[in-house]
């Protein structure tokens, strides 16, 4: 990035020769745009050694743009403090972003567009179903779950516990004595 790349106006970032080598823009949420505004006015001048620096973020020794994998190098240690074994550090912050994007309910296409991918199949790679996602559908569709919705009292489970079993067992004579979850 350089720093015409950001246009506070507009919210967007441009991506020169990304992904693919394609050009693309993007939107730049309000908080990201704030905390590059601040880089840009008060980190970014004190750093520079050479103030025609084009590039948008500067190595520490300010003479040069940061290498591709600046970022990752500065925040490794951090991730690794905080017990995250996996490497590639901004490649997790993208996986995390695409991941939250897709829970939170953004179409897989507008997702292979923020992520640069030319093709979708390289995108679905994000629809592997998370946990937590898993539990919040449940939580919103499973019967069962509905019915806590509506305040279900224990006694009441006991006795939806009991026709549970009596609808499986149909056929057996009486149901059990303590109808307890296994």
């Amino acid at each position: 990035l350089d720093i015409y790349s950001i246009d506070g106006a507009r919210k967007t970032v441009t991506i020169r020769q990304g992904k693919g080598n394609k050009d693309r823009v993007l939107p730049l949420g309000e908080r990201a745009l704030s905390w590059l505004q601040f880089y840009q006015q008060q980190v970014r001048p004190q750093l520079l050694v050479t103030p025609d620096l084009q590039s948008l973020f500067v190595a520490m020794d300010g003479l040069d743009g940061l290498q591709p994998n600046g970022i990752t190098h500065a925040v490794s240690g951090y991730i690794r403090a905080a017990g995250i074994e996996k490497k590639g550090a901004c490649h997790l912050f993208r996986h995390a972003m695409a991941t939250q994007m897709l829970e939170n309910g953004a179409d897989l296409r507008w997702i292979q567009a923020m992520l640069g991918h030319a093709s979708v199949e390289s995108t679905q790679v994000y629809t592997q179903v998370s946990i937590r996602a898993l539990q919040a559908v449940h939580a919103s569709t499973h019967p069962a779950e509905q019915m806590a919705d509506e305040k279900v009292s224990d006694a009441d489970e006991v006795g939806l516990l009991a026709d549970l079993y009596a609808e499986d067992n149909a056929d057996a004579d009486t149901p059990p004595d303590s109808p307890t979850p296994t």
